[in-house]
């Protein structure tokens, strides 16, 4: 089996142990992963510290650090295959996905590239006479990035991207569920001409690597995406340092669809959102909100369209959906479907894995739950399952589509302009998209409301949101300092 390595202070290495990773197209193991116990996450932490206050890195140009980011993005676009080859041999992730996605994540990086001397204090008009007041921007510290493995290459940029045009250092934990495109990336790192320490990257598992990473004393920023549940031990972990912390984390984004609504897009668009990437991402579109008027006609479109969904090994180029990333995943799915139905939802097509396929597949789904409590409504699935239900009127629709936790975003398809502008800012989500679905951009910022996280990533402010600011007096007058005891 292929073995990877971490990079820590610029030096590869094992792990204190090592595990397996499986391959979810077999369910057999394919390669062995550096498992980090503490002593390595220290010291990972330790050389990121060290390279923070070293003039290898720290007295480099703004404009000196935009190449490295530069360099890197061109690293990224020419190996573009080969890291999508290991994602999707580790994740089960489709090759055109993970191979069109990886390509597009060059442009994070030339993005970020650009910002890293763009980036402007300020002269302040102070009210004291013979004072000049400006503020500085300057790096945050040591900043723990830890992602998830879905989008890993992608998820990582956003945070490596401004991280490093703002002068920080980083210690990347890379998701012990299909790390290989990560562990690979370093080499990357290392081919661009980053000091050794300004980025490290490492795997393992929550007590001994994660809890570490968040909780160490060096660490001043906390960057994550992931489930509230790891969030809230995040969060608890940062409070002994009073680190930074963003967070990205899950979703049940509402796709509402009105009855005047072109029929044909909306249902490329809600197939997209649902059951792209087999589901598996934070802002899968899984509730469909549909006025009563269009809603058999819509179903039966969706349906047709999941049908004929191509389900095969994902380094296939013909296929269209492969397995979940684990076996619990699916597992878990197949728990809260059955329940679901259960509780009174309608089976339209799917619910079961396919017949006779190897490893961790699941047939796109699609559940009536119109008029129930189905658990599907309301549980974060991360897979291939949309729960529908119907609507009569604006105010029913922006009622539905808050009534979740989440917040991260919402799809809204209607012709009409005024009502489009009006969801926009009554739906609770950090992302509204009108008439489209899954749209990114560098240049856009990201993130959620509620259970959905905090902060943003992307845009310049993210770049900033990685700097802190520095007031500077100086005083100007040759006068004396007065005696501050002497009254007058």
């Amino acid at each position: 089996m292929r073995r990877f390595q971490h990079l820590i202070g610029g030096q590869f290495e094992d792990g204190a142990e090592s595990f397996a990773s499986i391959n979810p197209a077999t369910g057999a193991a394919w390669a062995l992963m550096p498992r980090a116990g503490a002593a390595d996450v220290d010291r990972a932490v330790t050389a990121a510290h060290r390279a923070l206050n070293d003039q290898a890195w720290r007295g480099l140009t703004a404009t000196q650090r935009g190449k490295l980011l530069y360099r890197l993005a061109d690293l990224v676009a020419e190996n573009a295959q080969a890291l999508a080859e290991l994602e999707t041999a580790d994740t089960g992730k489709i090759i055109r996905e993970t191979s069109a996605q990886i390509a597009y994540v060059a442009e994070y990086y030339r993005y970020f590239a650009g910002l890293a001397d763009k980036l402007q204090g300020a002269h302040l008009p102070i009210d004291k006479p013979g004072m000049d007041v400006w503020l500085r921007r300057e790096p945050i510290g040591v900043v723990a990035a830890v992602v998830p493995w879905n989008s890993q290459l992608f998820l990582s940029a956003v945070k490596l991207g401004p991280a490093l045009a703002a002068g920080c250092t980083v210690v990347l934990k890379a998701s012990e569920d299909g790390p290989a495109p990560l562990l690979e990336f370093a080499r990357l790192v290392q081919q661009a001409g980053f000091p050794p320490g300004v980025v490290n990257v490492i795997t393992g598992f929550g007590p001994d690597c994660g809890q570490v990473l968040t909780s160490h004393p060096l660490v001043a920023r906390i960057a994550f995406t992931g489930g509230p549940g790891t969030a809230r031990h995040v969060m608890r972990n940062a409070a002994e340092n009073l680190a930074h912390v963003t967070l990205e984390l899950g979703g049940k984004s509402p796709v509402v669809v009105f009855e005047d609504a072109d029929l044909g897009s909306t249902a490329n668009a809600v197939v997209a959102g649902i059951f792209a990437a087999t589901g598996q991402s934070c802002v899968a579109g899984s509730r469909l909100i549909v006025q009563h008027a269009i809603k058999d006609a819509l179903l039966a479109a969706l349906k047709a369209k999941a049908e004929a969904i191509v389900i095969g090994a994902p380094q296939e180029r013909a296929t269209e959906m492969g397995p979940l990333a684990t076996q619990r995943q699916r597992n878990h799915i197949e728990k809260v479907v059955t329940e679901s139905l259960s509780a009174g939802a309608r089976l339209v097509t799917g619910g079961s894995a396919p017949q006779g396929m190897q490893g961790f597949y699941y047939r796109p789904t699609i559940l009536d739950c119109s008029g129930t409590e189905a658990q599907a409504i309301s549980t974060e699935l991360f897979g291939p399952v949309l729960a529908v239900l119907g609507f009569e009127t604006e105010d029913d629709a922006v009622r539905l589509a808050n009534a979740t936790p989440y917040g991260l975003a919402a799809g809204v398809f209607t012709r009409n302009l005024a009502r489009a502008h009006r969801l926009t800012r009554d739906i609770r989500a950090g992302v509204v998209w009108i008439n489209t679905y899954r749209a990114v951009s560098p240049m856009a910022p990201f993130g959620g409301f509620g259970l959905s996280g905090s902060g943003r990533e992307g845009g310049l402010e993210s770049v900033l949101d990685y700097t802190r600011a520095k007031t500077v007096w100086l005083r100007t007058s040759d006068d004396p300092i007065p005696d501050p005891f002497v009254m007058r």
